[in-house]
């Protein structure tokens, strides 16, 4: 037990060591009021090196909306194929859907076998963005690396 708790610790140490590396955005003054939602699918793989690539829609509270295109890259002690379908993110502390596209930091602890679920909080400054999806494949590994949104 208390050498899986070591592990877990060592884990969320490393996780967070990797965040802190990558960039982000300086912080905006206003309050920002809008609350945007997307909805994606991505597949990908990684044996060190980790890659994935999908495509999605936000829809914003004030109205906007925009197709997107995501790409996943990065790096770590990871090894896997998998696929998320139907996955769903919530951004908030956005002024317009402009602040939803960038690069958004990532870090992680992944285990999954055939059926698997995956739930993680990304930031780009003070952005902050929600995954939640389940998919299939296979996956086991720590990761960090970069989530990025565009205009597709």
């Amino acid at each position: 037990m208390i050498k899986r708790t070591l592990t877990m610790a060592a884990l969320t140490l490393a996780c967070s060591g990797a965040m802190t590396m990558l960039p982000t955005q300086t912080a905006q003054a206003a309050e920002a009021t809008v609350k945007c939602d997307m909805t994606f699918n991505l597949s990908g793989w990684s044996l060190i090196y980790k890659h994935a690539e999908g495509s999605g829609e936000v829809t914003c509270s004030n109205g906007q909306h925009a197709r997107v295109k995501i790409a996943v890259v990065g790096g770590g002690l990871t090894a896997g194929r998998y696929r998320i379908d139907n996955g769903k993110g919530e951004i908030s502390n956005v002024h317009s859907i402009d602040d939803v596209f960038g690069d958004y930091a990532q870090a992680g602890a992944e285990a999954g076998v055939v059926k698997s679920s995956q739930a993680q909080v990304l930031t780009k400054g003070t952005v902050s963005l929600a995954l939640a999806g389940t998919g299939e494949g296979v996956n086991l590994g720590i990761s960090a690396g970069k989530f990025t949104i565009s205009r597709r």
